[in-house]
Order: structure tokens, then C-alpha cells, then sequence
């Protein structure tokens, strides 16, 4: 065990930056430094949150080896999405009141997710093997869960009524705690117990390439949450030169949540891809999918009990334009995913709506 800790000096390196950069670090890039320290600054926080990001990626690869798929890429899903919960509501909690943050945070995910993420996957595995296949069943298992659930938490508050403060009615807040709790507890026992062949391709088996030595369960997942809390402590001090630079560019202030979101979500992409190069792209999707599921169905819950208990506004339902992009994003997905195979064309057209969303931000 000790040889093994010694192997993981990058999460003591994670350790000392997250110390250093919440005592004097984040004051130091905020103040503003002199453009020389200002980038090595910037360049040494990227490069450790990179570092912990493959660590994450290797740990959860060690996890689904002895666990095997759906429990190894779930066990990454759920870590990813909690964390990413407990920091959306700890702003909640602590900043200044913001009704369209969780809103903003879901659709980025989303749309980073189901169209950037899964574009660039299906690219990379259509041009190395032309055509690939996934289990058809396990995809219309994410699909029939993140449909209503996007629709009913994202587009269906727009046409609701609501208070003079701004609230949504006590029936629709509790019908989408409901809704969001139900449907994830049923998917999870699907995929977990019932039908867990759903989320397993047998013609192209899930075998994960081990990187380093095998430790027991417990270890590998004491791992992955610490290196997955570095990641998430240290994207908020990268927030600041991210901010910074939208900021002197004049670029719009959704921009840099989103390129946080993507920083969060490096775990989760990394590990897709690499499966994907390895003709298993069912573990990939697994990643995919399940992260936009379990963003929605534990944030929405999580915020609305916040604004309950805050009695603060909060605002679900997006902007004309982005109701389009979602209906859009979700139809595609649906098309993309409806016959058991996928190519570089499927890839392509989720990227051409990731590039709309992007462009839409700056309008």
C-alpha cells in the first residue's frame, strides 16, 4: 500500500496547489500580476488540473476492470455529476443571488456533452473504423429517461405560471423533484440490476486496459474522488485567468462557465474517447449519456430545494432560441442512435450544433 501511495505524488502536488492558489493564488491572479508570472502562473494550474484529470481517467479504468461495465463507468458518472451538484449549490448557497445558473450550467452540459463530446467521439471512430456498433437497447434506455426529463425541467417552466417574486408554482417544483428523483431510481436499477445487458456490447467487449499496478477497490476509489476534488477545487482558480481573458476579449460571460463545465468534465472525455479509439463505443456512450441523465435528474432536485429553502427566484426554463437547440440536439441524438451503428456523418452533424450553440452564446 505505501508503494502504492508514493506512485500517486501528483495528488500531493494537486494537494499543495489547491493550497497555494486558496491562500495567495487566487489573490495574486485577481490583483493581477505582470503578464510574464501571470501566464507561468496560469500554465502550472492547467497543468496540474490536467494531470489530475488522467489520474481520474486511470483510476476509473481500474475500477471498471475489477467491477466491470456499467458499474466502472457509472461509479466515474456519478463522482463526475455529484461533485459537479455540490459546486453549483455551493454557490447557491454562498454568492450572489443568480436564478439562471443551474439553467445555464445543465444546458451547457448538455450541449457540450450530447453534441461536443459525442461529435468529436463519433468523428474519431467513424475515420479509424468506418462504422461502429453499440447496444441499441442500452441507448433508448438513456434516451427514453433524458427526454422528458430535459423537456419537463428545461422547456415546460416557460409555459407555467409564477409567482411575483419569480417562483415556480409549488405543483410544477414538486412534480419535477418527483419526476427527476422516480425516473433516475428506476433507470439505475435497470441498468444495475434488471437489464444490465442493455449497457454491454458483446460483439466489441468492454476491456479496459489497466495503467499501473491493480490496488483493491476501496483504494482506487479514494483515488478517483480525491483526484476528481482537486479537479473541481482547482477549475474555480482556473475560472479567474478564464474570466480574465473573456473578459479582455469582450466575449459574452456564459462562455466561461461553460469552458469550466468542460474542464470538469475532462474525466469523463478523456476516458470516452480512448474507448472509443479502441472500438468500444458503448462504454463511451455510457459516459456520455449517463452524465446528461444524472446532471439533470440530481441538480434539478438539489436547486429546487435550495430555492426553497433560500426562498430564492430560480428560473429553469431557457431562452426561445435554446429550446431550439435542445429539441434539435435531442432529435438528432434520437436519429443518430435508432440503428445500432454510427459513422463519421453522425459525428459531424452533433458537432455542426455544438458550433450553433457556441455561435448563439456570442449573439
Amino acid at each position: 500500500m505505501l508503494k502504492a501511495l508514493k506512485q500517486e505524488y501528483t495528488l500531493l502536488i494537486g494537494a499543495l496547489a489547491i493550497l497555494f492558489f486558496k491562500l495567495v493564488g487566487d489573490t495574486l491572479l485577481t490583483n493581477g500580476l505582470s503578464v510574464i508570472p501571470y501566464v507561468l502562473t496560469t500554465g502550472i494550474l492547467f497543468y496540474v488540473v490536467m494531470t489530475a484529470i488522467f489520474a481520474v481517467v486511470r483510476h476509473s479504468d481500474a475500477l471498471a476492470i475489477k467491477l466491470g461495465d456499467p458499474y466502472g463507468t457509472l461509479i466515474l458518472t456519478l463522482a463526475v455529476v455529484l461533485l459537479e451538484v455540490i459546486m453549483v449549490s455551493s454557490v447557491m448557497l454562498t454568492g450572489e443571488s443568480n436564478p439562471v445558473l443551474a439553467r445555464d450550467t445543465m444546458f451547457a452540459v448538455v450541449m457540450a456533452v450530447l453534441n461536443g463530446f459525442v461529435g468529436i467521439t463519433l468523428l474519431i471512430g467513424g475515420l479509424k473504423y468506418h462504422t461502429q456498433t453499440y447496444n441499441l437497447d442500452g441507448i433508448k434506455a438513456y434516451l427514453v429517461a433524458i427526454i422528458p426529463l430535459a423537456m419537463l425541467c428545461l422547456i415546460l417552466p416557460n409555459f407555467t405560471t409564477m409567482d411575483a417574486k419569480g417562483n415556480m408554482s409549488t405543483g410544477l417544483t414538486t412534480t419535477l423533484v418527483l419526476a427527476s428523483v422516480a425516473l433516475y431510481a428506476v433507470f439505475l436499477f435497470i441498468q444495475t440490476r434488471s437489464h444490465t445487458h442493455f449497457f454491454i456490447d458483446a460483439d466489441h467487449k468492454d476491456d479496459h486496459d489497466a495503467h499501473g499496478p491493480m490496488q483493491s477497490n476501496a483504494f482506487h476509489t479514494v483515488m478517483l474522488v480525491s483526484y476528481l476534488v482537486v479537479v473541481i477545487l482547482l477549475a474555480k482558480s482556473l475560472a479567474i485567468p478564464i474570466n480574465d481573458g473573456i473578459s479582455d476579449l469582450g466575449a459574452p460571460a456564459a462562455l466561461g462557465g461553460l469552458v469550466v463545465a468542460l474542464i470538469i468534465l475532462a474525466p469523463e472525455a478523456v476516458g470516452a474517447v480512448k474507448a472509443a479509439i479502441h472500438n468500444q463505443l458503448q462504454r463511451a456512450m455510457n459516459l456520455f449519456f449517463g452524465s446528461v441523465l444524472a446532471t439533470i435528474a440530481l441538480t434539478v432536485p438539489a436547486v429546487l430545494l435550495i430555492s426553497g429553502v433560500m426562498d430564492e427566484p430560480i428560473k429553469l426554463g431557457l431562452r426561445p432560441a435554446e429550446m431550439v437547440l435542445l429539441v434539435a440536439t435531442l432529435l438528432m441524438s434520437s436519429v443518430s442512435f435508432s440503428s445500432g451503428r454510427t459513422n463519421s456523418l453522425n459525428g459531424a452533424t452533433h458537432l455542426i450544433l455544438f458550433f450553433a450553440y457556441i455561435i448563439l452564446m456570442f449573439d
